[in-house]
């Protein structure tokens, strides 16, 4: 296989990514295809769709995985689940799966058709397998189990910005780091509130560190 296209998004790091797809719906990207898919006739019928499949690589990933289980950060890092039983990136295979929305196809782009979407869980840079549209006959399934999703709950952080922090962004920029960081993007086993964290977004460094179930964004530097 060979990538058809490349994502861009403003989390130039995997760390910050949401974990799922969909959860922090003002997350903007866009799909730039490469050049020898650069012809509106590939996406020729797609903007009748609200949703589109991506399957993409895990491309931060430089270890193949051979465990047969993980540690869920769903379940404090504490329990092991057959990796076929999660969503962990690290896999035998690295691919992954996520539903996203359309916003618009332009068409005029210079690099176009690029499909700008919203809700991904893919860093900047993620080379993208295939595209397919989602149909909700096919691909919806209400009141299925879900396993140990159903039996925990994700605990939100609460984030605070320190005075004077978070100026620099605008409201939805604010809004969507405020909810980024609410999923906690520490690694599960991390738990000293003295530690200053930093996640890239766009051209900044977002430098936080958290103290019980309270986020405080200290820093809002900007990226060389």
């Amino acid at each position: 296989m060979k990538p058809i296209a490349t994502f861009h998004s403003p989390l130039t790091s995997k760390f910050g990514i949401p974990r799922q797809s969909g959860i922090v719906e003002g997350l903007e990207g866009e799909i730039v295809f490469q050049q020898e898919y650069r012809n509106p006739d590939y996406v020729r019928g797609l903007e009748g769709f609200d949703y589109i499949w991506l399957l993409w690589g895990f491309s931060a990933n430089s270890h193949v995985a051979h465990f047969a289980t993980v540690r869920p950060p769903l379940l404090g890092g504490n329990q092991a689940m057959g990796v076929f039983a999660t969503r962990s990136p690290y896999r035998p295979n690295p691919i992954g799966l996520s539903s996203v929305r359309i916003v618009r196809i332009d068409l005029d782009d210079s690099r176009g058709p690029v499909i700008h979407v919203s809700g991904a869980d893919l860093m900047d840079g993620t080379p993208i397998f295939d595209i397919k549209p989602y149909v909700e006959y096919a691909d919806s399934h209400v009141g299925v189990r879900s396993g140990f999703v159903d039996q925990r709950e994700w605990k939100c952080l609460d984030v605070v910005f320190v005075e004077g922090v978070g100026e620099c962004l605008d409201d939805d920029d604010r809004e969507v780091v405020t909810r980024l960081l609410s999923l906690d993007p520490r690694p599960h086993f991390h738990d000293d509130p003295q530690r200053v964290y930093g996640m890239p977004f766009r051209n900044f460094d977002i430098r936080f560190r958290v103290e019980g179930r309270k986020l405080l964004v200290v820093e809002i530097a900007k990226l060389s």
